[in-house]
């Protein structure tokens, strides 16, 4: 695509290859993208705010510095299959974005702000997210953390000392998933499987784990578990787990 074409704001554009694009800066708030593909594009101090992406491809491409706030993808795929790498994205802004049905297999969000961000049945499977923001400061003592994950795969996923306090992760996958140290005091985890996840440290108090896969959980390894909710039928994995010997009536 040459220059005098390339995508900008409010713009409507499909089934365009934007490998040449320059993106540096560009201004994209609210374009719409449908069945486009980027590959090894740098796409720093972009602003896309609003911006819609539907059954797009973007290999091996970094975001640095990025505005995504409110953007939304759908049916996106950012891993590249061959060099089993992810997508970059490092200082940007992702608050209130949505992700769909998209593939994020390694990814790694660097000291990315992501408050209020949902994914809704991406793979997110080897992501790493190193010092990213859930939390919006709504004055000087109100700090509020908010962000929504469903029917998400995080196997081998790396969240350790992620502040996800209240948010909402029903129905995910954290097989292997490195979780120590992770704040999830009043979490809504309903339904999600952390098979041999590491959890050492991690807050877990008032937290709702009713109907998860909790083999391996060791309550003892906890930095807090008060108010933790299960049913009655996953409290003779929890005990085994602890070393009690659990035996029928």
């Amino acid at each position: 695509m040459s220059e005098a074409v390339a995508p900008t704001a409010g713009g409507r554009y499909q089934g365009l290859d934007l490998s040449d694009v320059e993106w540096a800066e560009r201004d994209l708030t609210d374009a719409r993208f449908e069945d486009c593909t980027a590959t090894d594009a740098q796409l720093s101090a972009v602003l896309m705010e609003g911006a819609r992406f539907v059954n797009c491809r973007f290999v091996r491409c970094r975001f640095a510095h990025a505005d995504l706030r409110e953007a939304v993808f759908e049916r996106c795929g950012f891993a590249d299959p061959e060099s089993h790498s992810g997508p970059g994205f490092a200082f940007c802004r992702l608050d209130q974005a949505r992700f769909a049905h998209c593939d994020l297999s390694f990814a790694d969000i660097d000291r990315t702000n992501l408050w209020s961000v949902v994914f809704e049945s991406c793979n997110l499977r080897g992501a790493r997210f190193h010092r990213a923001d859930f939390s919006r400061a709504f004055g000087a003592k109100v700090v509020r953390t908010a962000a929504a994950f469903s029917d998400c795969s995080l196997e081998l996923a790396d969240l350790s000392e992620a502040k996800l306090a209240g948010c909402e992760l029903v129905r995910c996958s954290f097989r292997e998933a490195d979780l120590t140290n992770v704040d999830l005091e009043e979490a809504d985890l309903r339904g999600s499987d952390f098979f041999q996840a590491l959890t050492a440290g991690a807050k877990l108090a008032g937290a709702d784990l009713r109907d998860a896969e909790l083999s391996g959980l060791d309550l003892t390894a906890l930095a807090s578990f008060s108010g933790l909710k299960i049913t009655a039928a996953q409290q003779h994995v929890l005990l085994a787990a602890m070393g009690v010997d659990v035996r029928p009536d």
